[in-house]
Order: structure tokens, then sequence, then C-alpha cells
């Protein structure tokens, strides 16, 4: 496995500032902001939620690059915890997946595929999602160009209006089989549009619907349930569930605590640090205002690596345990931040601010920037240094 490492420790702080190797270290250094992933809870995760759908199959969903973390490094902690079944997105995703996991693993495309890109597909040994009749004839068509029937997922619309066979396309399958003629269905899936809500009434119109309209096509095992409906029930669970964002430790559960362990820490570098009088402004449109002797930290972040710029005026990063809020608008390359908070002593350049921690989940910074956990995770920039830690 082509997985970097370092050993972890058993105290958490400890454990996140474990020294590496030497060219890692000297990376660090230079690096404005660190990005850990902490592979064991990823694992621990997965694992768990594997453990909910009693003996059915629980796939991984390492789409946009395992959710901005890293699906180079992520999917084989997956597969040594058993996983089998990969969800990508787009062609070139799953593509450079099969380099990364070893033959026995499947790998699926969400998208489907454009016209054209079947012999691509089908000569790494993927698997597409077929959402319209369109891919159905596409799929078909290059099967009986090799002389072989090929694998595919078939995603039928139970309600969301986006990907899968509306109602109307599924009943012109039905009534002509001979359009699948080459495919091996391997699963029948649909994707639930409010499993994070569960008394929304979508729910169980989108089961009676999805029980109703995979009857229609041969017999397949079964795929419905995303992270938050793996907590909905076994009703919703079939025969391979495809949990994403909670494996990288986004909550599934909104109304409740969240039972996944934290899998990222984020924290980024005291640029500069200054005091201002009473009266005096900082950053772009002069948004912040003093209105005491207060003392600024310049910090190595802004919205070029992911840090949300609707987290002006109102976000916040930690530090020992202490909030300390963001003074006006996030710039591209850095954000301000009101230390007055920290003693003097405490922190000068270099010092490391939390963004994402054990004080400050994504989900929370998700909530102040208006939007959810998965915009947060999946616009984490290329600049950070990014530590791998397995336990």
């Amino acid at each position: 496995m082509n997985v970097r490492v370092q050993a972890a420790l058993p105290d958490r702080d400890a454990r996140l500032h474990t020294p590496c190797a030497a060219g890692d270290a000297t990376a660090a250094a230079r690096a404005g902001g660190l990005l850990t992933v902490d592979l064991a809870a990823l694992r621990h995760n997965y694992q768990t939620l594997r453990a909910m759908l009693n003996g059915r199959a629980c796939a991984a969903v390492v789409k946009a690059d395992a959710y901005g973390l890293g699906a180079a490094e992520t999917a084989p902690v997956f597969y040594d915890a058993g996983c089998r079944h990969f969800f990508v997105a787009h062609l070139d995703e799953g593509l450079a997946l099969r380099d990364t996991l070893p033959d026995d693993s499947a790998i699926m495309v969400l998208n489907g595929l454009m016209p054209g890109a079947e012999a691509d597909c089908a000569a790494a040994g993927l698997v597409p999602v077929l959402n319209c009749l369109e891919q159905v004839a596409g799929w078909s068509a290059h099967a009986h160009r090799l002389g072989r029937r090929l694998p595919a997922f078939i995603q039928i619309d139970t309600g969301m209006s986006r990907m899968g066979l509306p109602e109307a396309d599924l009943a012109r399958l039905a009534a002509a089989p001979d359009r699948l003629d080459g495919i091996v269905i391997e699963a029948v899936m649909s994707h639930l549009a409010c499993a994070d809500e569960p008394d929304h009434p979508a729910n169980a119109e989108q089961l009676a619907n999805f029980r109703a309209r995979r009857a229609w096509l041969p017999d397949a095992p079964a795929s419905f349930a995303n992270s938050s409906g793996i907590f909905l029930g076994p009703d919703y669970h079939f025969d391979i569930a495809r949990p994403g964002a909670a494996l990288y430790g986004l909550n599934p559960q909104p109304h409740l605590d969240n039972p996944m362990r934290p899998v990222v820490r984020l924290q980024a570098k005291v640029v500069q640090l200054r005091d201002i009088a009473p009266g005096a402004h900082v950053g772009y449109g002069w948004r912040f205002r003093a209105e005491r002797p207060t003392r600024i930290a310049t910090v190595a972040v802004g919205y070029a690596d992911g840090w949300l710029r609707s987290l002006s005026d109102h976000g916040a990063v930690w530090m020992d345990g202490i909030r300390l809020p963001i003074a006006g608008r996030v710039s591209m390359d850095s954000i301000t931040v009101d230390v007055t908070a920290i003693a003097p002593d405490r922190i000068r350049p270099g010092s490391l601010v939390d963004l994402i921690g054990p004080d400050q989940p994504a989900d929370a910074v998700a909530a102040m920037a208006g939007t959810i956990g998965y915009e947060v995770l999946t616009s984490l920039g290329g600049r950070y240094h990014r530590r791998y830690l397995a336990g």
C-alpha cells in the first residue's frame, strides 16, 4: 500500500506534533498551514458504520479526492478494514484509484460515462453507474464491440430528480429488455434526498418508490443508504450501503451528537502580530474597527485555501481552548484575528492556531459559514502541508 503515514502516540496533541522525516519536517516548516488526517479515526468510522449493517456490504465513497482528504491515502485504509466497493464521481477519479487499490476492489463511477468514454472505463475494469437510456445504450454497444458482457450499476430516480432513470424511462427499459444486452447488472441503486432529516416524509416515499421500481428490472442486489441513510434503520440498508461524509468525521445525524470520530485537524500559522489603537481599522473594506486596544494576528490561510469568505467578520479560530474571532474580511491568502485574549508570551510568528479541531469541528465551521461540512472539507486547497497519522 502506498500510504504516507507517521506513527501515532497515545496523547492527542503529542500525536499530532510527532516529528516526521526530515523532508516532511522541512516542508511543514515552510508551509503556512498543516492539514492532519487521522487514519485510525477514519478506520474506526468505517468499522462503526459497517457494524450497523449486520453483515451487509459497506462501501466507501471516495469521490472528490476522498472529500478533499486524499483518496490515494484514505482508500487503502478502507480496503484494509474490509471494504471492497468504492464509489467515485468521475471516470478520471476511478482511473486514478484503480492504480491505488488491489484488483479485487470494485470501483463504481457515479456520474456514469460521457459518450466515447466507454473504452477507457472497460479497459480499466471500472463499473459505470448508468443513469439514463443513452448511457445504457453506450455501454451495451461497447459490450457488443468487445464481444463480452460488461458490469454496471443501474440508478433509478425515486424522487430526487437529479441522477437516475426517471419512471418513464424505466418503463421503456422494462418494456424493451434487449436494451440491456451485454450488460450484467451488479446492483440497482438510488439516492436519498432527505436522509439527514429522519422525520421527513421524503424518506418513506423514496423507499416505497425504490422497492416498487427496482422490481421492473432483472433481479439484482440493491444499494440505497448513504451515510445518514444507514441511521434510518435496516429497511434502508439493502445489500450495499454507500457512506461518504460520515467516514470523514462529519455528523450524519445533525439533530444529535456526532457518533463519528473527528478525522481532520486544520491548523495555520501566525505570520505577523501588531497592536492597534481604538478606532483603527482592519482589512478590506474597513469592516472591522477596534473599540479598544487590540492585538491582531495575521494568519496564513485564506479563501484560496478553502477558508470560506463567508466566514468574514463572524468566523473564529482557537488557541489554548480560547475562541479568537476573525477581525474583518477573509482575504485570498490570509485572515486577521483578534488575539487580545492570548497572553503575549504565548503567541508569536510561526505559532499555530486551530481552524478545524477539537474545539471547532468541520460541521461547526460550516454552520458559521452558512454551508455544510461537505463544502468545508472539499474546499480545502493544496497549499497545506498534509500529514497522515496511523494508529
